[in-house]
């Protein structure tokens, strides 16, 4: 069962994202200043009673994993954090990985994916690949689900792609949870949603997006996934916020797969910010995003 906490009123918490995203998420501020902040913030997250992590190499890549107890393991819900393909560590999606695992029995790989700009692409989509391998040589890519918050949804839904354009067997489902999809596109031009963003701010979007590649391959699928054919995906659960400048990509996604004959669910809550599915226990809105995943996650499962 999930350890009940004290909710905080959307109110304060918006408070807090917003001071999140002046403190830690700052093109002024050079990245490993960037990073130790996020992991400074991140580090004191509460589990809910039953979860545990353990810390391995899969496919050479560091990684946690997120198990509750009586795991059942099937499916392997692999996800890969957020943070601009520049910041963020495992530490940011912990909690939504813990409660996903104790909600459904499965367990939640967490990769450490190498960082731009020292790493820029692909090196992250090289990752993600070679984890995605070693875990399909000990089970089957059908019980896997790849996951992803912001920009690691970007990436889960690249490394999809790929997959499926290598002919390579893809995994049961994809869960994208306010996705970055489009690092070419100009978050200037609606004003409105700019200015409802408590946490991204265009101009740190575009510091990522040019440590991450240079502007010439930002229309290439594989570093800007909303671009491509979407036909032959396996079944999707995306979920963004209203008040969030990357709600566009999740929108546009939605509407490109379900075109496309895939199966998709999408859903927008009203109000919410960017990432706000990473803080159940706290917000009444992540748990119920979380609790959506769940039940995507056990649908694959009863479908396998």
């Amino acid at each position: 069962m999930v350890r009940r906490y004290l909710r905080v009123p959307p109110s304060v918490m918006r408070i807090g994202v917003h001071q999140l995203g002046a403190h830690c998420l700052n093109p002024a501020l050079p990245w490993d200043v960037q990073r130790r902040r996020m992991d400074q913030l991140t580090r004191m997250v509460v589990l809910p009673r039953g979860a545990a992590i353990t810390r391995q190499v899969i496919g050479g890549v560091p990684a946690d994993v997120v198990s509750a107890r009586a795991n059942r393991k099937d499916p392997t819900v692999v996800h890969f954090h957020g943070g601009g393909y520049c910041v963020g560590s495992a530490r940011t999606a912990r909690a939504w990985a813990a409660h996903l695992s104790v909600l459904t029995g499965c367990q939640v790989v967490l990769p450490e994916y190498r960082l731009a700009p020292e790493h820029p692409h692909p090196a992250a989509l090289e990752d993600a690949r070679a984890v995605l391998r070693a875990l399909s040589s000990e089970a089957s890519a059908p019980s896997l689900v790849v996951s992803g918050d912001s920009a690691g949804g970007g990436l889960a839904l690249a490394v999809v792609l790929s997959l499926r354009d290598d002919g390579t067997e893809l995994p049961a489902g994809c869960v994208l949870l306010s996705p970055w999809l489009d690092l070419g596109k100009d978050r200037r031009a609606d004003a409105d949603l700019v200015q409802r963003d408590l946490l991204l701010s265009p101009d740190w979007l575009d510091a990522c997006a040019r440590a991450y590649a240079d502007p010439e391959a930002w229309a290439d699928s594989a570093v800007s996934p909303l671009s491509a054919l979407h036909q032959g995906l396996p079944p999707l659960l995306i979920q963004s916020g209203t008040d969030e400048i990357l709600a566009p990509d999740a929108e546009l996604l939605a509407a490109s797969t379900s075109a496309a004959g895939a199966d998709v669910t999408y859903t927008k809550w009203p109000g919410m910010w960017h990432d706000f599915m990473l803080q159940p226990g706290l917000l009444a809105a992540a748990d119920s995003a979380v609790g959506q995943a769940a039940w995507f996650v056990g649908r694959l499962r009863a479908s396998s």
